[in-house]
Order: structure tokens, then C-alpha cells, then sequence
């Protein structure tokens, strides 16, 4: 493994699972590279919890990365054009990372956008070093927790009022919401806003997609 791949895992916390890595059928390219990260530490939180890599095999709580990229259980509220991606970690807002098939690329929840991260996973840690506060949004989920607690394992801050519709990244314009609810919330939001020209007035009725439904 890469040096600051290593160096990532040696600040973060302890594992989520203790369970035995076993490499899934079909895993090469990139995921393979990702079984090497998780073989390291199966699943982490890091930058007081700010930033999420989700674990291999068992995981609830919060889900693991196969529960995590199930069809059902929040990706089918993206009625987008998007490319082929497997989630593995994510910021405090949910903000997601990904991997594509020569790609490491982040993905928001909000728009659906997607930027690259580099073509490694080793790319992708040195991104993070480099920049945690921009990239996992630290010093605001520090804020939080100091006036909220610990922010709870499986919930993200989401904010009350989308950052792409002005929402501020302040302390007061963040809820703490369970993560699956979340992204269902604004794969709504990103699914409306798609064909919405820049600087046109929207408007939503918000409908709570979490209501009545478990997450297991």
C-alpha cells in the first residue's frame, strides 16, 4: 500500500468490523485496490468522524459498502444519467466518493455531479492529507458536534437548506439525519433540479421519502 494510504488509515479510527477481509467475485481494477485499503482497516471513520470508509462484509451500522451500493436502498431516487459507480466512503454531508472503472471521483448528493479524484486510490488519500477540511468538511462537523455531541454512527449533517440552493455551510443550516433518509432526500432534490436552468426560482413540496420505510 501506498505511503499516504497508510498514513490515512494510521490517523483514523478504530475498525468498524472486525470481521476477516474476503474479496468478492468479480473484484479487479480499483476495487481490488480498495480490498487493499480495507485490509489495512475494514471500514473507518476519520477527522472526527467526518469523513466515512465503509466497511467490507457485516456493517449496519452504518452499512457496508455492499448494503451501501444495493439498488433499492437509496440509488434508485437518482432518476439520473449517471456512469457505472461503486460508493466506498463519504464526507460529513454524505458528500460521496466513488470508484468508476479507471476512476476515483466524488459525487454529490445534491446535483448528482461528478468530479475526478484521480485515476488511484493513492491519488484520492493525497487529496484528502492535503485538504481534509475541504474534502470531508471537518471544521464544521467539529463545530456542530461541540454544541450537539458526537454525531451519531450511521447519520451525516445535511443541511436544512440545500447548499445548491444557497444553503450556508454554517452550523445552524445543519440537521442530523440518518444516512440512507439523506441521500434518499436529495436524489429527489437532484433528480428535479436536473433539467433547471441556472438562476431560474424552484420551488419543492418535500416529501420525507424515509417515512414508514426500514433500512436493514
Amino acid at each position: 500500500m501506498n505511503d499516504k494510504i497508510k498514513k490515512l488509515v494510521s490517523i483514523s479510527d478504530a475498525p468498524i468490523s472486525a470481521q476477516e477481509i474476503i474479496a468478492p467475485d468479480g473484484w479487479g481494477g480499483l476495487k481490488r485496490k480498495l480490498l487493499g485499503l480495507l485490509s489495512l482497516r475494514n471500514g473507518f471513520y476519520a477527522f472526527g468522524a467526518s469523513l466515512l470508509v465503509r466497511p467490507l462484509g457485516d456493517g449496519s451500522c452504518p452499512f457496508s459498502v455492499e448494503r451501501w451500493n444495493a439498488a433499492d436502498l437509496w440509488r434508485d431516487c437518482y432518476k439520473l444519467d449517471l456512469p457505472d459507480l461503486y460508493f466506498f466512503a463519504e464526507d460529513v454531508f454524505g458528500g460521496q466518493f466513488a470508484l468508476t472503472e479507471d476512476e476515483v471521483v466524488s459525487f454529490d448528493p445534491e446535483t448528482g455531479a461528478i468530479e475526478s479524484m484521480g485515476n488511484s486510490l493513492e491519488q484520492w488519500a493525497d487529496s484528502i492529507l492535503s485538504d481534509h477540511d475541504y474534502f470531508t468538511g471537518h471544521s464544521l462537523a467539529a463545530a456542530w458536534q461541540r454544541e450537539n455531541g458526537a454525531l451519531p454512527a450511521g447519520h451525516r449533517l445535511v443541511p436544512k437548506q440545500l447548499f445548491a440552493l444557497g444553503g450556508e455551510f454554517a452550523v445552524d443550516n445543519l440537521m442530523c439525519v440518518n444516512e440512507v433518509r439523506g441521500m434518499r432526500s436529495r436524489g429527489f432534490f437532484a433528480t428535479e433540479l436536473k433539467d433547471v436552468p441556472d438562476g431560474a426560482q424552484v420551488s419543492f413540496r418535500l416529501v420525507d421519502w424515509a417515512i414508514g420505510k426500514k433500512y436493514k
